[in-house]
């Protein structure tokens, strides 16, 4: 299985939350591949500097390369795939997980319900 983390999970996961399921541990130890997406740290930057979230951007960046997960950039693929998505959710983060996630294809594991509208995909946690 190829994994994308919507970006408060690879959070959770990085600060060993309660909030992160056992069904995700595994699913996250059994995966072949784990991405964490660009505009997951994108995220992250925005809401750091608004004082919404304290972890720094730098932080994620390098627990990506320690944790041997994968980087996935942001394509002209991706943003174009968002045009095909109906307007379910408003975070522009997220639905750009689920493009990437359809694109490439990956199940994007998530604790947003919402999101499991889009696609078959999409693994609520």
């Amino acid at each position: 299985m190829r994994l994308l983390l919507d970006t408060h999970i690879f959070i959770w996961l990085l600060d060993d939350d309660a909030r992160l399921s056992d069904m995700a541990w595994s699913k996250i130890e059994k995966a072949n591949e784990v991405y964490v997406s660009s505009a997951s740290l994108w995220e992250v930057a925005i809401k750091y500097q608004l004082g919404k979230l304290h972890i720094e951007p730098e932080k994620l960046v390098d627990a990506v390369a320690a944790s041997g997960f994968l980087e996935l950039p942001v394509t002209f693929h991706h943003t174009l795939a968002l045009r095909h998505l109906p307007a379910l959710h408003r975070d522009p983060f997220d639905r750009l997980l689920v493009a990437q996630a359809i694109s490439e294809p990956l199940n994007l594991l998530t604790s947003d319900i919402t999101l499991q509208q889009y696609s078959a995909l999409v693994f609520p946690v």
